[in-house]
């Protein structure tokens, strides 16, 4: 099992899960957004029981969100786990690279 980790600013956390979503075959939408938005404001990415972990189970892949807001910050720490194909842990990394620019 192979895990991608960074982060990203809190802005691009939607448009994140968005794009990844569909690269594991899954149809994130408006109730999972509403559940990660709220469950996310009350972690800390410092403190490793703060943080809120969001499965995406698809018709492709199924991973493991994690997810930790910066205290203080506008940056959302960000591990993906489960990525079991080279091509999907590519394209998780590049998200993330992304969307930690601008």
């Amino acid at each position: 099992m192979t895990e991608v980790g960074g982060w990203i600013w809190g802005r691009n956390l939607r448009s994140f899960l968005e794009l990844l979503s569909r690269y594991v075959g899954y149809d994130f939408d408006t109730t999972d957004w509403d559940t990660v938005a709220l469950a996310v404001e009350d972690t800390d990415d410092e403190q490793a029981d703060r943080w809120y972990s969001y499965p995406l189970v698809g018709s492709v892949h199924e991973i493991e969100i994690r997810l930790a807001r910066s205290v203080g910050g506008d940056e959302v720490s960000v591990t993906v786990s489960g990525v079991v194909t080279a091509e999907l842990e590519l394209r998780a990394d590049t998200l993330l690279s992304a969307f930690a620019a601008g």
